[in-house]
């Protein structure tokens, strides 16, 4: 399934649109801590790009933005979480979310994790490496991913969604090779830390069904931001 997982169709879904843009707002509110200016917030305005590219709202960005610079008064205070454990048939994964009440998420999340494991911490990250992941498109004709990779430091690249490049980078290089990459000839689309499976399980296909269907319910979470599986296909 690659570094993250994502629902097959899920932009079929009615509601996918809303679950994608408050995903987008917790973001967006956390990066404007650091100053509403996107121009000046290096994090806010790769997030701001990232909500433009999903066609939000203009209100709901700058609602988003001003609530997380406390402008409004009513800033709400998200705490980063990370849960890792096990879908049906051993299939390790991690969960991060972003919540404004711990205690609420994790109760659920032993709920959703019935038919899996929920694990304590250190409990699977061992077999997935950390890294800086970097989603970037071509921005001019015959731009050379693998050169752009080298070039900019990255340690490894793949490709992406909709003719994108998923650029791997050592976490402590994440920001210099998002700004190195433009000289190269990409757009850099979004910018975080993620997780890479070092091992990933294969299943059948009633057992991978059994296990998209669990997946598929972890992610419908509100506080849900990424899931990374170590499934291959």
């Amino acid at each position: 399934m690659g570094a993250q997982w994502k629902a097959k169709h899920k932009d079929l879904a009615s509601n996918a649109k809303g679950r994608i843009f408050g995903k987008l707002a917790k973001e967006i509110m956390i990066a404007a801590r650091n100053g509403a200016d996107p121009n000046q917030n290096a994090r806010l305005r790769l997030v701001v790009e990232q909500a433009k590219k999903a066609s939000m709202p203009k209100e709901t960005l700058d609602r988003a933005i001003k609530k997380g610079a406390g402008l409004l008064g009513d800033a709400v205070q998200f705490e980063r979480v990370t849960y890792e454990g096990f879908a049906p048939h051993q299939v390790p994964l991690i969960v991060e979310c972003l919540t404004d009440n711990v205690n609420r998420t994790i109760a659920e999340m032993r709920v959703l994790f019935r038919k899996g494991q929920l694990g304590s911490a250190g409990s699977v990250a061992w077999d997935f490496d950390h890294l800086g992941m970097i989603e970037a498109s071509p921005a001019t004709p015959g731009a050379d991913p693998e050169l752009a990779a080298i070039e900019a430091g990255a340690q490894d690249f793949e490709p992406g969604e909709e003719g994108a490049t998923l650029f791997l980078t050592e976490p402590a290089d994440l920001d210099l090779v998002g700004r190195a990459l433009p000289s190269f000839g990409f757009t850099v689309l979004s910018a975080k830390m993620g997780y890479r499976p070092k091992n990933s399980v294969t299943l059948g296909a009633a057992e991978l069904e059994e296990v998209e269907a669990f997946l598929a319910a972890i992610d419908a979470h509100d506080d849900v931001q990424d899931v990374y599986v170590g499934l291959a296909g």
